[in-house]
């Protein structure tokens, strides 16, 4: 009975601050692009660039044409976008509690909104962001050059990108609780981010760099959650109109336990730690 009244209790508790949560969701956003002169057009223009370079260095080397890789700068554009919210949405949560030390110290507000409300301004321009995605597959099916086909199924990419975003925010949670006790976690942060980036199927497929489908070196890159998400979005987004052939059940179960695991250890950590932040900031 005392677990369902606590329930309630958070529950009720995230309401009567969900307007604020908007508004920090708001300012987060305008502060992304404050005293920018192309504005929110960077969202665009950034992972459009991106996946230009990105193409024109590997494509002769990953962008062959495969039964995985139908169209190159879409796999790559593909994979770019999500490993991208990730690391994006993940570093404001960290960061999140320290770059607002000032109103923590004056005004009481339930200190999850501000790594939760840095997570959802980074999803919400990731979701903007897809438009480039959707406007280069169109190209290509325009232009006739390694067409993607597309059907109805295409719509199940919605459910590795819900896997994503509770990754990010167990994640986020993890860092935010951790970054106010030991800064350092700042910078280690940064070095995982970039070995995650090599460690994840991003600009090239595991069969490509020689492993084969079972080897020990390929079982080790799938035990990074980011493989599996990625993995079943391209499934989604590249293969719709064969997506049952391509999509795997067992990462979407090992991703889904994988985010819920974070989550649950995330804000554990952070609801047992939360009063002794006003100690460290």
């Amino acid at each position: 009975m005392a677990k369902k009244v606590g329930f309630k209790s958070h529950t009720g508790n995230f309401m009567k601050y969900r307007y604020l949560l908007g508004e920090l969701v708001s300012k987060n956003i305008k502060l992304q692009y404050r005293n920018s002169v192309l504005g929110v057009f960077w969202t665009f223009l950034q992972p459009l660039l991106t996946m230009i370079v990105l193409a024109f260095v590997f494509s002769n080397l990953f962008g062959r044409n495969s039964a995985e890789v139908v169209n190159y700068p879409v796999y790559l554009l593909s994979g770019r976008l999500l490993h991208q919210f990730f690391v994006q949405s993940t570093k404001k949560a960290m960061k999140s509690i320290r770059s607002n030390t000032s109103i923590i110290k004056k005004v009481y507000v339930p200190k999850y909104i501000y790594p939760l409300s840095g997570i959802l301004s980074n999803f919400v321009t990731f979701l903007i962001s897809l438009l480039v995605l959707v406007g280069v597959m169109v190209f290509y099916n325009v232009i006739g050059k390694n067409p993607v086909a597309v059907s109805w199924q295409i719509i199940f990419a919605v459910v590795p990108v819900i896997v994503l975003f509770f990754l990010s925010l167990g994640v986020g949670m993890i860092l935010a609780t951790l970054d106010v006790f030991f800064k350092d976690v700042e910078n280690l942060y940064d070095i995982f981010t970039l070995l995650l980036f090599y460690l994840t199927p991003i600009v090239y497929t595991i069969d490509r760099l020689g492993f084969a489908e079972g080897s020990w070196q390929a079982m080790i890159l799938k035990l990074n959650p980011m493989y599996g998400i990625i993995d079943m979005f391209r499934a989604a987004i590249i293969h719709s109109t064969e997506f049952m052939t391509y999509f795997s059940v067992n990462d979407l179960i090992y991703c889904s336990a994988f985010a819920l695991i974070c989550c649950a250890i995330g804000f554990l950590a952070f609801y047992k730690k939360q009063d002794k932040f006003i100690l460290h900031i």
